[in-house]
């Protein structure tokens, strides 16, 4: 039997508010908006439809990274490459995003979006 057509088109995280979450990425990355409501926003580069949604979920539970027993652990993590750590890194914060306590490795930073997501800026060949 063939392989049914598939193609995964995006990539939602859940938050308290959509549109605050959406206007961080859309900082972050440059992208731009595509679908709008109170409930979901949809990003994508420019020039693509393909991208990150946002989806307004009133019981999220911010994630604590690293784990920690008993705790709400991430289920996911963005990487996003970058060509220089200290410049990406400022960009991210002057949107709203927190560098993490805990780092990992060289070559690789971790930061906390606006919600609490952990997302990874990291240099190429990481």
């Amino acid at each position: 039997m063939d392989r049914p057509r598939t193609a995964l088109v995006a990539t939602t995280l859940d938050c308290p508010d959509p549109r605050a979450l959406a206007a961080f990425y859309a900082h972050l990355l440059g992208w731009e908006v595509r679908e709008s409501s109170p409930d979901w926003v949809r990003l994508a580069p420019p020039g693509a439809e393909r991208g990150l949604s946002f989806q307004a979920e009133p019981h999220h539970v911010r994630p604590v990274w690293p784990a920690r027993e008993g705790e709400q652990q991430m289920q996911l993590h963005l990487e996003v490459e970058v060509d220089d750590l200290d410049d990406a890194g400022a960009h991210a914060e002057a949107g709203g995003a927190v560098r993490a306590s805990s780092q990992p490795q060289e070559g690789v930073r971790v930061y906390l979006d606006p919600a609490g997501h952990p997302f990874c800026l990291f240099l190429p060949g990481w």
